[in-house]
């Protein structure tokens, strides 16, 4: 196994991290044995993960078998050629996907494999599986298309959807609203929104039909209804409505009561990547945080520690999605779209409460 210029976990615990996370740069580093199997394997093997306790680590496949360990046949540690020859596989195939309508079986047949062993290699080496990834890029043709062409249905074929009903049957949970009404930036959309004053400062609140759209807290009442408007230039704004009203003071409430749960609608616009780190932000327990990595990891993306801090820095409807649980790994607050003070006293409010 040869040595590379990457960044080598060094501890014993710094590998074991590698091993949960399944860290590609680490397979060359080192490999681990478990001692109830007697076999080794690759940082990013697929099988089950052992118990921490039962497991010892070595430098090279030699030092393993040295040992007295057997190379497992599920990643074949000691095969490095073979390794590496699928890596380079699939990284085509992923080069091809924007461009290719390729289906599961046309891939696993370019890279010589069963559609099963492709789908889970695939899986392990990406994060996330072939139809997601595939999903992922076309949504994020279907919004540049949709920008750019007069023509829903010509967007729906260009952005590489087989059928217009293939789309429109996730069209809202691609963009939080008709193709139409995203291409037109919530034309005709009728919305409603209120500015008031909780204990973080000024907060807009704004929602269609559909549920909550936005969130967001600032100084100044001006600069928020300037955003909100920005945001959604052509949207049909409304001077009152009862069910807005009552989703308003529910909202409020949740705010000033520091309540553990909001079960309102939302209305939530972004791509299949955002609305997965999205949901797994709701998830987090009331008076918890938890890193960017963490939830990376959760969302079977270990590698997209900087998109899922981007995703939670475009996030439009504050505190209800609870970008603010999430810190760094070394537990620092990091950036926050509503500013790190704010971060800190919303932590240590709901950190109190649990106590």
């Amino acid at each position: 196994m040869q040595k590379t210029s990457i960044i080598e976990p060094k501890t014993d615990e710094e590998r074991w991290e590698a091993i949960v996370r399944k860290e590609p740069e680490a397979d060359e580093t080192f490999v681990y044995a478990v001692k109830t199997t007697g076999i080794y394997c690759r940082p990013t093997c697929s099988s089950r993960l052992p118990n921490q306790k039962n497991v010892t680590f070595f430098e090279t496949c030699e030092d393993a078998e040295k040992a007295g360990f057997r190379p497992c046949k599920r990643c074949q540690p000691n095969n490095v050629l073979l390794y590496h020859q699928q890596v380079q596989s699939i990284s085509h195939i992923c080069q091809l996907i924007p461009t290719s309508e390729l289906s599961l079986q046309e891939m696993s047949k370019i890279a010589g494999l069963s559609k099963y062993h492709f789908h889970r290699l695939f899986k392990q080496i990406v994060g996330i599986t072939p139809k997601a990834y595939t999903l992922a890029h076309r949504t994020k043709r279907i919004h540049q298309t949709l920008k750019d062409q007069t023509s829903v249905t010509h967007a729906i074929y260009e952005a590489g959807f087989e059928t217009s009903s293939s789309f429109y049957e996730k069209s809202t949970m691609l963009l939080g609203m008709t193709p139409k009404e995203y291409q037109n930036r919530a034309n005709g959309i009728d919305m409603w929104f209120t500015v008031r004053e909780v204990w973080l400062g000024c907060v807009i609140i704004a929602a269609t039909r559909r549920g909550i759209c936005s969130i967001q807290i600032g100084d100044n009442t001006e600069m928020l209804i300037g955003q909100l408007k920005q945001t959604f230039p052509n949207a049909q704004f409304q001077a009152s409505d009862p069910i807005f009203e009552n989703w308003v003071e529910r909202v409020i409430a949740y705010i000033e009561a520091n309540q553990r749960s909001l079960n309102l609608p939302l209305d939530i616009q972004g791509t299949v990547f955002q609305q997965r780190v999205w949901q797994a932000l709701q998830d987090i327990p009331f008076g918890s945080t938890i890193s960017y990595t963490e939830i990376a990891q959760q969302i079977g993306n270990p590698k997209a520690v900087r998109a899922v801090a981007r995703a939670c820095a475009t996030n439009q409807i504050a505190i209800v999605i609870p970008c603010h649980r999430v810190i760094g790994s070394d537990g620092s607050l990091k950036g926050y779209r509503w500013g790190n003070e704010r971060k800190q006293a919303l932590l240590e409010r709901e950190a109190n409460a649990v106590l």
